[in-house]
């Protein structure tokens, strides 16, 4: 692998180019990006997918028609209800399919693999075809996969997600605690890359998966740095998600975390812990209940393969003792008209604290080591002095907290730290458009 000093200067202008980007304030978003159905054309193809060290990886993909391969494949969205048709053509070497694990699926076409219907190899320029359809009958997060030769296919990066929206917007399920403001996929997964050096040079039948040993791990078919690149960033035109959550003080953040590789992942919220509300589609709640009554609160979630998990996250920087923006308690109109949980109604902030001073004294400015984030303040929408230089990657003086596995050696992008499964969530103060 390249890991020169060439590699490091990539880093650092990854690194600006995805903060800089990602926070421009522009029409809020609260949903994640997708294709809509109930009807989806999918064509496996091969490409080739960036790194966060620098390098560049032979992958295999689903497209959205004739579009080019993505890793993970198109999100597919579609409504509790629908009867939905996937039709999948292959432009690979050898048989394809997908299989949707949680819906009760039939193939028409193709030839039949050992797990189902699979699409022949493309044959004389000509794709082998093959047609699925389910109804979708329960709201949730899902997952579809290859079904044929899974052990390779899903490590060259033939999986994606699909998500199943109730009958309510800005709801996971029916039931209303369910409820979000803002939505966000995390499908996690690792790669080593000889396999796919070993494919791309025509040697599939050299794949020896008992010495599989990955050194790279995404969320959305990325690595730390570019998790916080915004979607559909040209410098990553066949890993079009962005997995950098956002939010205001009090917003509730759905996290939909799918397991697409092989490999368990711890995953880690920095800021606050995540209530787990389902898995695999499923509230967790008693039989006698239509609420998630058995929903965990975690500060890590092992991501199982194959398992999807949604999650509600939510920050309001409670009870911390101090006023998080900086507040004397002079300021009129703030926390005169507290909601029954004690916070203001505009400024989300937490009333007791309201104008408590921050209980240590900080240090002078020639004994601070500024991080990449620090606005030069603690307080949330307040920036104070910077080295000169520094502040253009925290414009609006947000809170960053970074979210990661919790094994340490999936923060390495190939051996290089800081990098692999990571990304940062954002607290924006209110009034700030998030994308």
């Amino acid at each position: 692998m390249n890991k020169t000093v060439i590699n490091k200067k990539i880093y650092i202008v990854l690194i600006f180019m995805a903060v800089l980007q990602a926070i421009l304030p522009v029409a809020a978003n609260a949903v994640i990006d997708g294709i809509g159905g109930p009807t989806f054309n999918l064509t496996a193809k091969a490409g080739r997918i960036m790194t966060g060290d620098g390098d560049s990886v032979y992958m295999w993909g689903y497209a959205n028609g004739s579009g080019s391969m993505q890793f993970p494949g198109p999100t597919l969205i579609v409504n509790q209800g629908d009867l939905v048709t996937v039709n999948l053509s292959n432009r690979l070497s050898m048989p394809v399919s997908i299989v949707f694990p949680g819906q009760s699926s039939t193939a028409v076409g193709g030839t039949q693999g050992l797990i189902t219907k699979e699409a022949p190899a493309l044959t004389g320029g000509v794709p082998g075809t093959v047609t699925y359809t389910f109804t979708a009958s329960n709201p949730g997060t899902y997952m579809y996969q290859s079904g044929t030769s899974p052990e390779l296919q899903i490590e060259m990066g033939l999986v994606g997600a699909l998500i199943v929206r109730p009958g309510v917007a800005n709801r996971a399920y029916n039931d209303p605690s369910t409820s979000f403001d803002r939505e966000y996929l995390f499908l996690l997964s690792e790669m080593d890359p000889v396999i796919h050096q070993l494919v791309e040079n025509g040697n599939m039948a050299l794949v020896d998966n008992t010495t599989r040993f990955p050194v790279l791990w995404f969320i959305n078919g990325r690595n730390l740095p570019d998790t916080m690149s915004p979607a559909f960033a040209p410098i990553l035109p066949n890993q079009p998600y962005d997995s950098m959550p956002m939010a205001h003080p009090g917003e509730k953040v759905l996290m939909r975390i799918i397991g697409g590789g092989r490999d368990l992942h711890p995953f880690h919220t920095h800021g606050n812990n995540h209530t787990v509300i389902a898995r695999d589609g499923r509230l967790l709640k008693s039989a006698l209940s239509s609420s998630p009554d058995l929903a965990i609160s975690d500060f890590t979630t092992t991501s199982v393969p194959g398992e999807t998990v949604d999650a509600i996250w939510t920050w309001t920087g409670e009870k911390l003792g101090w006023d998080i923006y900086g507040h004397n308690g002079a300021e009129p109109g703030i926390c005169t008209s507290p909601d029954p949980n004690g916070f203001d109604p505009v400024t989300r902030e937490y009333c007791p604290d309201h104008g408590q001073p921050f209980p240590v004294a900080l240090p002078h400015q020639q004994d601070l080591t500024d991080g990449m984030f620090w606005s030069g303040s603690p307080f949330l929408g307040t920036s104070g002095p910077l080295p000169p230089g520094e502040g253009g990657f925290n414009p609006y003086a947000g809170l960053f907290f970074m979210w990661h596995s919790h094994a340490e050696k999936e923060l390495t992008n190939n051996n290089i730290f800081v990098g692999g499964m990571a990304t940062m969530a954002v607290i924006l103060p209110p009034g700030v458009p998030i994308p």
